[in-house]
């Protein structure tokens, strides 16, 4: 009898605590995985325009969600864990509101000046507050700290006003980081934003940063700081950049994640510079990875190899497109095909583009066709400038959030390139110059 009893209460404290375990890692669940929102107060002329939210993998945004408006008021929902840096873009007004997410619940108040850009904006939540703060400090130990030590100089220490100044001085020498262990991102940010400022460059040996991209936590991927850091770097390896490079990719494991995503920061960084020799020997390196390769690593592989000379270009599906009645890119029957990637708002373009227009009919009479893609995120703007010429013309409307970065491997404005009748790229130009050249216009 008393065995009997005795098994029953083991029962069912047994069955209790299976369903307190139950309870608990349900509650776990819910904090770590827990969605969140992104509320926006905005004024009336956003209200029901398109906005987006992106949080980072490395440079790289991606995309957490699309408002939905209620009113003045833009919802961004995260259905996932994510914490680091995010960024709310509203197209409209060619501008953008970077914010810290704690995974939690972030709130501002957006105001905007007699140009519709972005002037103001105030937070509420705790996390984005304190991230204000840090920043303003920042900014007055960058900008006012020096000129105040100047200052200084030309006052006596008994003067009431160097006293006054000192004061000051000591007290923005001596900022402290106001983080704490509630918002540990803020905390990793705060602690290693040393390594993205390029005054910092002198104080920092190659050592210590490659010990930063080896050692440091998984917020390194979504702080912004990592590509900033990396030109530093190479800036601190200048000596020998390549055997730096190697050292680094060596300490960080390009069987990893974290170091393919250090590759695929530095080929991008190469590309975007013209270091066409390093370049060249990292994609092949990257292209000859047996592991597993990560979505970071392998978008800046897609993008390289589609636009690689003798590679077909992709084609680009038309939305806004001006002077064509085609559909797509290669829809578009000609002998070639001079693609340019360009915006209404680049002084580059606006220097080399009227090269362009002034051999394009002797370019029509050869069956060679123009297609102009903008990176402009103002569709007005974009059609009043691309009215100006005569070549086919196209927006997707969205900037660089635009798909082009990413297909086409562009980084910047103008971009060149010379199809055949096939859409195979034959030609890579720098400069219109370099366009005509090719195409024997001159």
């Amino acid at each position: 009898m008393i065995k009997t009893h005795f098994f029953k209460w083991v029962f069912y404290i047994f069955t209790f605590m299976k369903k307190i375990i139950l309870i608990s890692s349900l509650i776990l669940s819910a904090q770590v995985y827990s969605q969140y929102n992104v509320k926006a107060t905005v004024p009336i002329y956003l209200s029901g325009s398109d906005a987006y939210l992106y949080g980072f993998n490395g440079s790289k945004e991606i995309l957490l969600n699309k408002a939905k408006w209620s009113g003045t008021e833009a919802n961004f929902r995260v259905d996932k864990n994510y914490i680091g840096m995010m960024r709310a873009f509203f197209p409209k007004t060619n501008s953008s509101v970077n914010m810290v997410s704690e995974n939690k619940n972030v709130t501002l108040t957006v105001s905007l000046d007699d140009k519709n850009k972005i002037s103001d904006v105030q937070f509420q939540d705790a996390a984005n507050k304190m991230f204000t703060v840090d920043i303003e400090n920042q900014k007055k130990q960058e900008l006012i700290l020096p000129a105040l030590i100047q200052i200084k100089d030309y006052y006596k220490p008994s003067d009431a006003f160097y006293k006054s100044l000192d004061q000051e001085i000591n007290i923005l020498s001596n900022n402290k980081d106001n983080t704490s262990a509630e918002f540990p991102f803020l905390s990793f940010y705060s602690a290693n934003q040393k390594y993205s400022s390029q005054e910092k460059v002198g104080e920092l040996k190659p050592q210590d940063y490659i010990n930063f991209f080896a050692k440091s936590n998984q917020y390194l991927e979504s702080s912004t700081l990592m590509k900033p850091a990396l030109i530093n770097y190479l800036n601190a390896s200048k000596s020998n950049v390549e055997a730096g490079v190697d050292q680094l990719l060596a300490a960080v494991n390009l069987e990893t994640p974290r170091g393919q995503t250090v590759l695929s920061e530095l080929i991008d960084i190469f590309n975007t510079y013209s270091m066409d020799k390093l370049k060249q020997k990292y994609l092949k390196e990257a292209n000859e990875l047996k592991c597993t390769i990560n979505d970071r690593l392998a978008s800046t592989l897609k993008a390289n190899n589609n636009t690689a000379l003798g590679a077909k270009m992709p084609n680009d599906i038309f939305v806004n497109p001006i002077n064509t009645k085609a559909k797509s890119l290669y829809d578009v029957k000609a002998s070639k095909k001079v693609v340019v990637f360009w915006s209404s708002t680049c002084s580059h373009c606006e220097a080399e583009l009227p090269k362009l227009l002034e051999k394009y009919n002797n370019m029509k009479a050869a069956n060679i066709e123009v297609i102009g893609l903008s990176l402009d995120s103002n569709l007005d703007e974009f059609q009043k400038k691309a009215k100006m010429y005569p070549w086919i013309s196209d927006s997707e409307g969205k900037g660089w959030y635009s798909s082009y970065g990413d297909i086409y491997n562009v980084s910047a404005t103008p971009t060149y390139f010379v199809l055949d009748a096939d859409n195979v790229i034959i030609s890579k130009p720098d400069h219109a110059s370099d366009v005509i050249d090719y195409l024997k216009m001159n």
